[in-house]
């Protein structure tokens, strides 16, 4: 079983990670927003650099291009940057062309065992 953390809180990211515990953190632009007024890229960034493991960041766009220009762009805040983007056909699309091109994705918002199964067949590394 791995732990994963689904927030932006800085501080309570450093304290799980301090047991030696965490696996990772999954988080969003909602979840950066509830925090001090960093921007998502920001913290992101911040965060990479405090976690050893997968760090995921969701994109906002809604159709494939922003989704894969907006991916693009988080992969390249840190090398443990991972992509995240919702179980809808555009979304599926992206995380096909990010994966394509050796990113890192994770689809979130996956309800049934027929979206994780088009999730995987994407190519997404997490679901």
């Amino acid at each position: 079983m791995k732990l994963w953390l689904d927030t932006a809180n800085i501080d309570e990211i450093r304290e799980i990670n301090s047991w030696g515990v965490l696996a990772g953190i999954t988080t969003n632009p909602t979840l950066v927003g509830k925090e001090r007024g960093v921007d998502f890229e920001t913290l992101l960034k911040e965060i990479a650099a405090e976690v050893d493991g997968p760090v995921c960041g969701e994109v906002v766009s809604t159709n494939r291009a922003g989704m894969v220009d907006e991916g693009l762009k988080l992969a390249e805040i840190a090398p443990n940057i991972v992509v995240k983007a919702p179980v809808t056909p555009d979304g599926f699309a992206a995380v096909k062309e990010l994966t394509a091109r050796g990113i890192k994705t994770n689809m979130t918002l996956c309800f049934s065992a027929t979206q994780a199964i088009l999730a995987a067949a994407a190519g997404a590394t997490y679901i």
